[in-house]
């Protein structure tokens, strides 16, 4: 074994222990959550061909949709060249995948054709960060932190494409017989011979790897780990058209039980009381959880939010943003204490009653989410716990109440009166 081999084969598995642990930093989260049942396989696929694969949702924007989608190709025909790097890393080879081929000059052709084009796309979309103000980029959750979040990976993504146009120009310097129609004509132009070539190529790809190694350790830490999630997102999305509301379980069985006592579901003895709606962010369903990680912050919904347009403080982005940073604060603490407390929740401290009550339901952010989130649902769920466990809600919404209880309908006739319009 080589020393090249020992510290590739030595860098890969501390990458990998490294992400390894951020992964399951996350993902034990998971397990304070509460239950989302999955169903309809078959749909799901069709749903993760058509918006995951195929982008379809991320094309409202027509230009910025355009060169996303030419990047997300991309990186999966890149992601070929990056497995046979690792395998000729780990055993000391060249080209080892290029017994396939006349089907592997087609993907290095193709490989070599995407990083020219995501190479350009990701300095387009540097200069238009710095150059335009775009509205939705900004909004008070977006912090200096979340801006130079956003320049740190495009920033990577650059220069992982350089690294690989530079490794295919040297490849094409040493060897005429090449599948790379961009790095043929980048090589035709630099004055290296092929003597310098040959270091050159090294030095690129060590380059390129390396940076995919660190690339790899920083996404769970960024808006960019939806590049990992946004997939099984899609895949594991709500089915059910926008505007139905989910019923709520343990109201479902509180009238069962009160409607029809003798074969109703019966409480169990000793069970812990059931909490209406939620709180903080442990309460939420794992899949609300898992929209939170997959949230790229690129306020799409944001955008179309009327509250948000007409000067109201909600923002659907701030929701996602918010429940992953609550999560990240409170979860360390309760896997090691299932009672641990610290003063704060989700609802008051980080999401305002303001902000809750000016949604009005209307699943435009849900309707153009990119990654399928469904933002609506952690509204609903704030506001079930508001209203029946701290009996809060808007003046409007007690008077209808109030009326419901008194007069068994909405509105502020008794049932002998509420037909007397028909005499008018």
């Amino acid at each position: 074994m080589t020393i090249s081999q020992i510290v590739f084969i030595t860098t890969l598995v501390i990458t990998i222990g490294v992400f390894s642990y951020s992964a399951y930093r996350l993902a034990r989260f998971f397990k304070l959550t509460k239950k989302y049942p999955i169903k309809d396989w078959g749909k799901r696929i069709v749903m993760v061909l058509k918006i995951a694969f195929g982008q379809t949702k991320i094309f409202r924007f027509p230009f910025a949709g355009l060169l996303h989608a030419l990047t997300f190709w991309g990186f999966l025909v890149i992601l070929f060249g990056s497995i046979e790097m690792v395998i000729d890393g780990i055993f000391g080879l060249h080209k080892s995948l290029q017994f396939l081929g006349v089907f592997y000059d087609i993907l290095m052709a193709f490989i070599d054709v995407f990083a020219f084009i995501i190479a350009i796309a990701i300095i387009v979309f540097i200069i238009r960060r710095i150059s335009h103000k775009v509205k939705r980029f900004d909004g008070r959750e977006m912090t200096s932190k979340a801006h130079k979040d956003a320049f740190l990976a495009l920033t990577l993504i650059f220069l992982l494409m350089f690294s690989l146009l530079g490794m295919n120009s040297m490849e094409a310097i040493m060897n005429p017989q090449n599948p790379y129609p961009v790095s043929n004509f980048l090589g035709s132009i630099m004055p290296f011979c092929p003597c310098k070539a040959e270091g050159l190529y090294s030095f690129f790809w060590w380059m390129h790897i390396e940076l995919i190694f660190i690339f790899a350790n920083i996404l769970p830490y960024s808006k960019h780990f939806h590049i990992f999630m946004s997939i099984p997102n899609v895949f594991l999305s709500r089915l059910e058209p926008l505007g139905k509301l989910n019923t709520m379980e343990s109201i479902t069985k509180e009238l069962q039980l009160m409607m029809n006592p003798e074969t109703a579901y019966a409480p169990q003895e000793n069970a812990e009381p059931v909490r209406f709606g939620i709180k903080d962010a442990e309460e939420v369903t794992w899949k609300t959880y898992l929209d939170s990680l997959t949230c790229t912050q690129c306020g799409r919904c944001t955008s179309v939010c009327p509250a948000a347009q007409t000067g109201r403080k909600l923002s659907p982005r701030k929701l996602m943003m918010d429940l992953r940073t609550r999560m990240n604060e409170k979860a360390p603490h309760l896997i090691k204490d299932k009672n641990f407390l610290d003063g704060k929740s989700y609802l008051g401290d980080y999401i305002s009653l303001e902000e809750l009550w000016a949604c009005t339901l209307c699943n435009a952010c849900a309707q153009e989410c990119p990654v399928n989130i469904y933002h609506p649902q952690i509204i609903i769920d704030l506001r079930r716990y508001l209203v029946l466990e701290e009996g809060k809600a808007q003046g409007g919404l007690q008077a209808i109440f109030a009326n419901i209880e008194n007069n068994g309908a909405p509105w502020q006739y008794s049932p002998s009166e509420r037909l007397n319009w028909i005499n008018a």
